[in-house]
C-alpha cells in the first residue's frame, strides 16, 4: 500500500477506537515509524499509546543490547515517530551475549531511559517456545521457562507480548495458575505484567483467503505454507463459512472475537492493508458471539488444530504454522 493510504488507515483505526499502536525499528527500517509519526502529528499524543520493539536490528554492533545500540535505537525511534517518549519499549529477543555479557549494561541503559522519561515502561517479547526443559543454546525462538523467568525478574517488564490465535493452545483459566507447566498468560499474571498478543489471524491464514494454489514471493514467510496445510485450513474453516459468512471479513471477525474471548485481559494487535479492512474489523466487533456460537467456534478451531497437529504443522505451545 502507498504511504498516504497507510496513514489514512492509521487515522481510521484511531477514529474507530484504537488506542495502542505497535511498531518496530525493523519494519521498513524506520519507514513504518515515520508513517506512524505522520498519524501522530494529527492527533493528541495523550490519546494513544505507542509500543516499539527493538533488538532484531543491531547494525554493526556486537550485540543489539549494548548500551550504545539501545540508546541509539531509542533515540532514532523517537525521532522517526516525532514524539518525546515511548509508552512501551519491547525487547525483541533474550540474547544478551555470551554469559549475559550485556545484560547488566542493558538494564542500566533501560533504567536511565526510564529516569529520563524517554521510555515509560519496558516490554519483553515472549519466545515462540517457552520450553519446560533446557532450550537449545543460541536458539532465540526457544527459551526455557526458568531462563525467561530469570530475565523477567532482572528487567522487570510491565508488558509481555506473545503470538496467539485460534490455532494456539487455549490459555488455562486463572484458577489453574501455577509455576509448573504454566502458559505465558498465567506467567505474566504471576509477574504482574500485562499481555499483548500478535498474529491473531495467523498472518491471514484464518481469513480463508489463501487457497491451496496460493503463491507467495521469495522471502515471504508464508511461502512455507505447504499445499496440505492450505487444503486442511480451507476444509477446516468451511463450518465457520457456513455459519457466519464466507468472506475474509466474516472469518476475520470470528477469529478476532475468539481471541478477545480467550484473552479478555490482553491487547490484541492486528495489521491492515487498507482503511476498509480496518473499518471492517471494527464493525465485526460490534456484535459479540453468543455462548452457542462460541462453543461452535471453539469446537471448529479445536478440530482444525488437531488436523494440523496430525500433519506435524503445529509446534506446542505456540502453535505457529511454518
Amino acid at each position: 500500500m502507498d504511504d498516504d493510504s497507510a496513514v489514512d488507515a492509521l487515522l481510521r483505526a484511531r477514529a474507530e477506537g484504537a488506542t495502542v499502536f505497535d511498531t518496530s525499528d525493523v519494519y521498513g527500517l524506520g519507514h513504518s515509524q515515520r508513517l506512524l509519526g505522520r498519524m501522530l502529528a494529527q492527533v493528541p499524543r495523550e490519546s494513544v499509546s505507542i509500543t516499539c520493539t527493538v533488538g532484531a536490528f543491531k547494525g554493526t554492533g556486537v550485540n543489539a543490547y549494548s548500551s550504545l545500540n539501545l540508546h541509539g535505537q531509542v533515540e532514532q525511534s523517537l525521532e522517526n515517530l516525532g514524539v518525546e517518549s515511548l509508552d512501551v519499549l519491547t525487547l525483541h529477543h533474550t540474547d544478551f551475549g555470551p554469559r549475559d555479557r550485556y545484560l547488566q549494561e542493558a538494564r542500566e541503559t533501560l533504567e536511565a531511559q526510564r529516569d529520563l522519561g524517554r521510555v515509560k515502561a519496558l516490554g519483553m517479547r515472549a519466545p515462540n517456545r517457552l520450553a519446560a526443559g533446557t532450550a537449545t543454546p543460541g536458539d532465540r525462538n526457544q527459551v526455557s521457562a526458568a531462563r525467561f523467568d530469570f530475565l523477567v525478574q532482572q528487567l522487570g517488564p510491565k508488558v509481555i507480548t506473545t503470538p496467539f490465535n485460534p490455532l494456539s493452545r487455549p490459555p488455562e483459566p486463572e484458577a489453574a495458575d501455577s509455576e509448573e507447566n504454566e502458559d505465558i498468560f498465567s506467567f505474566a499474571r504471576r509477574h504482574g505484567a500485562a499481555t499483548m498478543i500478535y498474529k491473531p489471524l495467523a498472518q491471514g491464514l484464518l481469513t480463508g483467503k489463501y487457497l491451496s494454489d496460493a503463491a507467495f514471493g521469495p522471502g515471504d514467510v508464508r511461502s512455507r505454507l505447504t499445499t496440505p496445510v492450505l487444503e486442511t485450513v480451507e476444509r477446516g474453516l468451511q463450518p465457520l463459512r457456513d455459519r457466519f459468512g464466507a468472506t475474509p471479513h466474516d472469518l476475520a471477525r470470528v477469529a478476532l472475537l475468539y481471541c478477545l474471548k480467550r484473552c479478555p485481559d490482553s491487547i490484541v494487535l492486528t495489521g491492515f492493508t487498507s482503511s476498509e479492512q480496518v473499518a471492517a474489523n471494527y464493525a465485526g466487533l460490534e456484535t459479540e458471539l453468543s455462548d452457542d456460537d462460541f462453543d461452535f467456534v471453539n469446537t471448529t478451531y479445536a478440530g482444525l488444530r488437531a488436523e494440523l497437529e496430525a500433519l506435524g504443522q503445529l509446534r506446542a505451545p505456540e502453535a505457529s504454522v511454518p
